[in-house]
Formats: structure tokens, sequence, C-alpha cells
């Protein structure tokens, strides 16, 4: 096994992208505070020789380090990075499947984000790209991310279960479409996957599978990557009691180019926010309509909440919401200089209607 991008490739392997994270954090005391600890201290051509010894025979693992960042401080320009690294690597005869090691805090909008602009990429091409993380620094008793690296190296080489390319995440021997990860718990070993629709890294449960293939059949087209400085600007607002109109007035004026409003129940938005928020919408900000309740999707047609324009975001969170938001603004900027009449309705809708694995 090798570990070193900068040797020649000839031959057949694995690549190991490294963003950082938990996973490559250290603790100053690990035996008595392991969760005092700095994120991305470690490099990625550390962590894989941690596994080297375990790893199977007849793969081959080569690294690169894209970021080493805790993931709270993930920007688009890291986005933009990691991107267009997976389409390189994809695009690469040699490259079998693609690992890659990330902070847990925003692990899910990276997958979201990967799925909406390399997951047809990867499906078509028969290579899984695996997204892992940890929830406990390295060098903490019983860290978890050795045993998460492992599992993602294996899926993303192995016939497992006839299961096909595309964008998954492992964590806690469990696997799903990264997509679907949510962080829904501050210290679980499985805080991503818990209520995320998954199957056994070893066995693939076939009803998990049928719908993963669901929804690849309908992802047709991946999005084009906005470049490093041309992310369009968009914020996520959580509505609640005592909510101000002057919330929403500060942004009128502003460069900002969408808002993802965290509504109440299914999306509702107070009575105080209506008038600004149409006056918003006046000038030509994007908004999509989501729920903070961290679990069931946020409904289209709703009379008594949905304004002209708004979008629901199906079952997509605040912070995929705002991703595929990003996504949506840039893709129909560059359809129109290709002559295309499509809108950012029509790109978030591509990513929203998708069907939900249950």
């Amino acid at each position: 096994m090798s570990s070193n991008l900068s040797q020649s490739v000839q031959s057949a392997h694995i690549l190991v992208l490294g963003m950082g994270g938990t996973i490559a954090g250290l603790a100053q005391n690990p035996q008595d505070q392991p969760m005092n600890y700095q994120a991305g201290q470690l490099g990625v051509n550390d962590l894989v020789r941690h596994v080297q010894s375990a790893i199977p025979d007849g793969i081959e693992v080569l690294s690169s380090q894209i970021a080493n960042i805790n993931s709270r401080d993930l920007t688009d320009a890291h986005l933009t990075s990691l991107g267009l690294a997976v389409q390189e690597a994809l695009n690469n005869a040699q490259v079998r499947g693609i690992v890659i090691t990330h902070g847990t805090d925003t692990l899910e909008e990276t997958g979201l984000f990967l799925q909406a602009v390399c997951g047809k990429l990867a499906h078509r091409l028969g290579k899984r790209v695996i997204l892992t993380g940890a929830m406990l620094p390295s060098n903490a008793p019983q860290a978890d991310g050795p045993s998460n690296l492992l599992d993602a190296l294996r899926w993303a080489c192995t016939a497992i279960d006839n299961c096909p390319g595309g964008i998954y995440a492992v964590m806690d021997g469990r696997g799903c479409m990264a997509m679907d990860l949510a962080k829904r718990h501050a210290q679980s070993l499985n805080a991503l996957i818990q209520d995320s629709p998954t199957s056994s890294v070893g066995l693939i449960n076939p009803s998990w599978l049928a719908g993963v293939k669901s929804v690849q059949a309908l992802w047709d087209e991946d999005l084009p990557i906005p470049a490093a400085g041309e992310w369009p600007w968009v914020e996520i607002l959580t509505c609640h009691a005592g909510a101000r109109p002057e919330t929403l007035r500060q942004w009128l004026g502003s460069k900002a180019q969408g808002l993802v409003i965290a509504g109440t129940g299914n999306g509702g938005i107070h009575a105080a926010w209506l008038a600004p928020l149409t006056d918003l919408i006046d000038q030509g900000i994007a908004v999509v309509r989501t729920n903070r309740t961290g679990a069931g999707a946020t409904v289209q047609d709703l009379p008594e909440i949905d304004l002209p324009s708004c979008l629901a975001s199906g079952k997509l969170s605040a912070p995929k919401a705002r991703i595929a938001l990003q996504l949506a603004i840039n893709a129909a900027k560059q359809a129109k200089l290709v002559g295309k009449p499509l809108t950012w309705q029509d790109f978030f809708a591509r990513i929203a209607d998708l069907p939900e694995i249950r």
C-alpha cells in the first residue's frame, strides 16, 4: 500500500481525500478529556497509515490533502476545491473509488453538494464516493475514526450486493446516501446517520438499495460547480415567537441572492415577516421555505403559507436547502448565458423533488 499522491500512479487504487475534522483531531489529555481537542491536526497520510495493517491485501491506497480544518469553518471555496478534485478523480481510469475524510459538523452540506454536482458522474462511471468522519479525536480511547475509515475504504472498492456507483457516507458500521446525512446528536457515534435511511456496511438491505436506485434513476444531470468566488450569497433565518420584521428588512438592498426560512411546524412564517418577505421576493431574492423541526418534509402549495415564487424544501433541512439554493441560483445563471430559459426554481426542484428513501 502507498499513501502519497506524488508517486507515479500506474495501477488501480482508492483515493482518499482529506478535509480535516475530528477524525484528524488531537486531544491534549485524551484519557481524561477526549472532547477537549483541536480538529484537523493530522494529515490524511497519517490517517491512512494508522489503518494500513488492516487494509485488505490487493487494495492500493493513495491520498491527497484538500483542506485540514474544523468543518464548522467550511467555506464555499473549500467545496469548490473538493468538488473539482472529486470530478477529476472520478474521470481518472486508475481510481477505483474515492473516500473523503471530513468533519461531522457540516458533513451533511458536503454530502448534498457532492450528490448535486457529481452524483450522475459517479453513477455513470460505476464508482463509489464515500464520505466518513468521526465523533472522537484520533488519539481518544476507542476512537471511532479508524473503523469508519476502514469501512469506507472497503465500501469504496468492494462489490457489495450490487450497490451501484454514487455518493455515499459511512459511520458506525452503517451506510447511507450522502444526501441523507443529518447531524441529529452532539455526541453519539452515529450522530449523522441515526435518523437517516441506512443499511449495514457489510450486508446491503434490498429495500434500501431499491430506494437508492430510484433516486439515481431520477438524478439525470449534475449541476455546475460554482467557481470559488462566484457562490451566491444565501443565508438561513429561523422563524420564532416574537419574530420582528426588522430581521428581514435589513436584507433589503443587500447583495444577498437568496434566503432559506426555517419556519415553525410545516415551515410556517410569522405574520410579521410576510410583508418584508414579499418585498424581498419583489427585489429578486430567491426564497425557500423549510422547517426548524429537524424531521419531516416541508410541503409545497399551502395557500396560507406560500408566497409567490417561494418554494418549499421538501425533505431538505435548512443547511441542505441553502446549498441546493446556492447551486440552483448558479445553475440558472449559467443556463441564461447559453440561452436556456431555466430559473432557479427549475434547478432547486430537481434536488428537492428526489424521492425519499424509507
